[in-house]
């Protein structure tokens, strides 16, 4: 194990001033990874189901208050905040629910999309700049090739290709992780937005299938 290691720093060392650039590249890609990880898997848990049987229940017996306080003490997450905001204008109308969950989307849905495009980027940073190590490496390799004996120019190529091409596979090593996740990630956001846009749209009809028997003075003086 320790002979593993040593192959590597010296793999690293070997790379030259380029690894630096792509180690940089791959500790942003590992933190926004860890940040969206958790923050699209562990923090954001909408609990489509559970919300929309419990303000259907309400909903149905004209109970809106109900569903506004059913909403405030679920977990909370985009989703609970958006259907409240909607519920709070029943009494103005159906324009105004649905433009107070638009309004409320607007801020709640870049939550979930922010920085993940970051890991695209990220990802074709380090490949380009793996790829310039290894050129710049090359030239600097050709260059001094030129000026040692023919006897000694085959070994020199050849040790000098080979740590040239260490930034170039330090940089491939350092894009895949952030393309995967990036793929990953991107799939979680949309499923995400796709169960609120399904569940606001849910909400708004059971709203207007039940505004003949909602009890909307009870929240006059909420919001």
């Amino acid at each position: 194990m320790g002979e593993v290691f040593t192959d590597l720093a010296q793999a690293y060392r070997h790379g030259g001033f380029w690894m630096i650039p792509i180690s940089a590249f791959q500790a942003f890609s590992f933190a926004i990874m860890a940040e969206r990880v958790y923050a699209l898997f562990l923090k954001v848990r909408l609990n489509k189901e559970v919300v929309l049987n419990g303000l259907r229940e309400r909903i149905f017996r004209g109970d809106v208050m109900g569903g506004i306080r059913f909403l405030a003490d679920q977990p909370q997450s985009p989703l609970t905040r958006i259907l409240k905001a909607g519920l709070l204008e029943v009494r103005h109308g159906e324009e105004e629910v649905q433009a107070a969950m638009d309004e409320a989307s607007m801020h709640e849905l870049p939550f979930i999309e922010k920085r993940t495009g970051y890991l695209s980027m990220i990802s074709n940073g380090a490949t380009l700049a793996g790829l310039l190590g290894t050129i710049l490496g090359m030239i600097k390799v050709f260059a001094a090739v030129a000026q040692v004996s023919a006897a000694d120019k085959s070994t020199m190529l050849s040790a000098g290709i080979s740590e040239a091409m260490n930034c170039t596979a330090y940089g491939l090593i350092a894009a895949i992780p952030p393309l995967v996740a990036y793929s990953i990630l991107q799939g979680r956001a949309q499923a995400l937005n796709d169960d609120i846009s399904a569940s606001v749209a849910t909400t708004i009809n059971m709203v207007l299938r039940n505004k003949e028997k909602l009890n909307i003075e009870a929240i006059e003086g909420e919001g």
